[in-house]
Formats: structure tokens, C-alpha cells, sequence
């Protein structure tokens, strides 16, 4: 009997510090479960501070998109105005070209035909030793019968006459005798025409006065007898 009353007695002594340290642990965990977590400071501002970022940089954003695009538009302005005096002056420069070969050839053609009022005049000239060498009758010109003094004058106006019908070739001057060309209304003016059954209809058989030409161009054109053709 005495031994169950000294256990009785001895176990609330045995857990009478455990006891304490109990409620101590289930006061604790009370307190753990029901307080709300601290806020952390770094936490609950990083959000706000990328928000006061976001709103800072969006105006500076758009004000840079927006200074692009006047500079851009200014760009694309300028090089189109670029453009458009780049073809102008290509246009000028081709013009320009065109101006300079335009005058080449005048000048050219200027300098070809200056003598041409010269060149009718000297005609005449030409004329008149084909005239004088025409009016010496060929018997007096040939056998021992011919006059000496005459023979010697003729051939000097013979000499004299090639000398300055070469000195006019020289300048661009140049005799046409079309004997046996055919005929061409361009450069010949026919003063008669008479068949004849052994030449080719429309051949010059008779050159009745010489024409010239100055630099490939007619100055003169020369009057000529055609072939006519047989009836």
C-alpha cells in the first residue's frame, strides 16, 4: 500500500519541470501561427521602384521615338532633294555636252563653207582659162606646122591653170567633169538630152560647162548632155 501512494507521490514531482517547458512550447507555436509575417523592406520596394522607373523612362522613350522619327523624315527630305539635283545635273552636264559638240560642228561647218562666196568668184576664174586653152585651135598645136610662139603660150596657160587648180583642191575645191557618169539630178543639171544607140540611156555624154564642188558639198553644178533613151 505504501508503495503505490509513494509512486502516486513521486510522478507528478518527476514531470513537474516537463509541464512548464509544454505550455512554454504551445504558447510559442500560438504565437508563430497567428502573428502575420514581417514585410520585407527590399521586397515590398523593388516593385515600387520598377514601377517609378517604368513611369520615369516612358516619357524619355517616346520623346526619343519621336526625335527619330523628325530625323529620319529630314533624312529621307534631304536625300530626295539630293536625288533631284543629282538628275538636274546630269541633264546639265548631258545639255551641256550636246551644246559643246553642236557648236563643234558649226564651227566646222563655218570654217568649211567661210570661202564659199570666195570660191563662186574663183570659179569665173577657172572658167576663163578653160575658155582661153578652148579657143586655140588643135591644128596649130600639132606638127611642124604649128606656131612655135603659140605652142609655148599655150602651154604655159595650160601650167598656170593646173597649178591653181590645185591649189584650190587644197582648200576644198574641186572640179566636177562627170564625162560618162550617170546622170544624177542632184549633183548634174542636164541642158539637153539626144539618143544615141551605142551609150547606155541616162549617161552624160557631153559636159558643157564644168561644175565644183567645195568640201564634198555643190557649189556648182555642172550642165550636162544625157542619152536619151531610142523611141
Amino acid at each position: 500500500m505504501f508503495r503505490s501512494l509513494a509512486v502516486k507521490t513521486v510522478r507528478p514531482a518527476a514531470f513537474a519541470g516537463i509541464r512548464p517547458a509544454a505550455r512554454v512550447a504551445v504558447m510559442l507555436k500560438r504565437f508563430y501561427s497567428e502573428a502575420k509575417p514581417a514585410a520585407n523592406p527590399e521586397a515590398t520596394d523593388a516593385p515600387a521602384a520598377g514601377e517609378a522607373a517604368e513611369a520615369a523612362e516612358t516619357p524619355v522613350g517616346s520623346e526619343l521615338q519621336k526625335k527619330l522619327a523628325e530625323v529620319t523624315a529630314k533624312y529621307e527630305a534631304k536625300d530626295k532633294e539630293c536625288a533631284k539635283f543629282k538628275d538636274a545635273y546630269a541633264r546639265a552636264i548631258a545639255d551641256f555636252r550636246n551644246l559643246q559638240k553642236t557648236t563643234e560642228r558649226e564651227i566646222e561647218k563655218s570654217k568649211a563653207f567661210a570661202l564659199q562666196k570666195f570660191a563662186k568668184d574663183l570659179v569665173e576664174s577657172v572658167d576663163n582659162f578653160d575658155l582661153a586653152l578652148e579657143a586655140v585651135a588643135q591644128e596649130n598645136l600639132e606638127g611642124n606646122s604649128g606656131n612655135k610662139d603659140l605652142i609655148e603660150f599655150y602651154q604655159g596657160i595650160k601650167m598656170v591653170q593646173e597649178v591653181f587648180e590645185r591649189t584650190l583642191e587644197k582648200h576644198g575645191l574641186t572640179k566636177m567633169n562627170p564625162i560618162g557618169e550617170e546622170f544624177d539630178a542632184n549633183l548634174h543639171e542636164a541642158t539637153f538630152q539626144v539618143p544615141q544607140p551605142d551609150k547606155k540611156p541616162g549617161t552624160i555624154f557631153h559636159v558643157q560647162r564644168v561644175g565644183f564642188k567645195l568640201n564634198d558639198r555643190v557649189l556648182r553644178a555642172p550642165k550636162v548632155g544625157v542619152v536619151a533613151e531610142s523611141e
